[in-house]
């Protein structure tokens, strides 16, 4: 019977423990979006995870949503990435990165003034963003041609071969919380009829041509896909979330990917359990779950069999030695809410550890 500690073979990449570090979004790039001294710290801090997941990291120059976040599409933010992957290998580390466009979650007054894009014209409903210029109410989005799709899908490809310079262990594909490839996945904003729109196939066409694209520069087994079906945030919602998963779930085995990572609300909620069961049957490979975990419902989770590894987020901002915590039953570390997002090291990398 597994627990959080059995190691496990992850596609082309064998995983000491089943702890897997979130994608978690800190904003402390700057407006370069070239990773700093202190994003090399923080990253490294946290070797000890299973795999670590980077920040969700822009595959372009206009796929902004926040104000710091990394990026991936030019050389100095290769070598800004490269000095993070190095210094987590120094510690024994393994490292993905989460390559990502926002889609309709950017702002035009983050990316030069260009409009954000979508599956369809419809914005984010009753939210603001930050902005330069303050909170700004969400824009309406462009629905891209379906001529410009290609042109989409190789700023992904080309992030892929980027991050594959600067030294990754593979990539993760963002498709879930309402950013580009969810605008098109669920049918609560695509409203296509093309190619793209319709059907459950059509509506995952662009995930898979993204996800094909990855494993033309890393092989199947250095790609990882997160979706998060039932996850409301940035005004998301699918009519028919267990069909939409089924497909996509079917797809991805057959792919062979290195692991499917769902993204719950709440793990422990009825719909989010039943998402997870129906992933589990349809996707043959390493299945992850992340969704407000604790030590003891991960270690019951894969103990069952329901997932493979656990996905933590919050409690991995607080404690980079979170898997020695979970090993020795202590306390963790309390978050500091007031620095989740941007400024210095304090709230990032200043944690302190059971040993020194």
């Amino acid at each position: 019977m597994p627990t959080l500690f059995t190691p496990l073979q992850t596609g082309n990449i064998l995983l000491p423990n089943r702890i897997v570090m979130a994608p978690l979004t800190r904003v402390r790039a700057g407006s370069t979006h070239i990773p700093n001294d202190m994003m090399v710290d923080y990253y490294s801090q946290r070797a000890s995870s299973g795999l670590i997941m980077t920040e969700c990291t822009m595959v372009d120059v206009h796929a902004c949503a926040f104000i710091g976040e990394g990026g991936i599409y030019s050389p100095a933010h290769v070598a800004g990435w490269k000095r993070v992957t190095d210094a987590v290998h120094a510690k024994g580390g393994r490292i993905f990165m989460q390559i990502w466009h926002p889609g309709r979650a950017a702002h035009s007054l983050l990316n030069d003034g260009e409009q954000p894009v979508s599956s369809s014209a419809k914005p984010i409903r009753n939210e603001t963003t930050n902005t330069p210029q303050g909170a700004r109410p969400y824009e309406i989005p462009r629905a891209l041609r379906t001529n410009e799709i290609p042109r989409y899908v190789e700023m992904f490809r080309l992030a892929a071969q980027n991050a594959k310079q600067a030294g990754f262990d593979g990539v993760q594909i963002h498709g879930a919380h309402g950013y580009l490839i969810d605008n098109f996945l669920r049918d609560g904003v695509n409203a296509r009829t093309d190619a793209y729109g319709g059907s459950v196939p059509n509506r995952a066409r662009l995930l898979l041509e993204i996800t094909d694209a990855a494993i033309s520069v890393w092989g199947a087994g250095r790609v990882a896909v997160r979706i998060s079906p039932l996850v409301p945030f940035n005004d998301m919602l699918d009519s028919q979330p267990e069909t939409l998963v089924t497909y996509v779930a079917q797809e991805l085995s057959r792919r062979t990917i290195a692991f499917l990572e769902i993204r719950h609300e709440n793990h422990a909620l009825p719909d989010e359990q039943s998402i997870l069961q129906v992933a589990r049957r349809q996707f043959q490979g390493v299945l992850m779950s992340n969704g407000s975990y604790t030590r003891e419902s991960g270690e019951s989770t894969v103990a069952r069999g329901a997932a493979d590894a656990i996905v933590y987020g919050r409690p991995y901002i607080a404690n980079p030695d979170l898997v020695e915590r979970f090993a020795k039953q202590v306390s963790l570390n309390e978050v500091n809410v007031d620095r989740l997002y941007g400024g210095g090291a304090d709230g990032y990398s200043d944690y302190p550890t059971l040993i020194g």
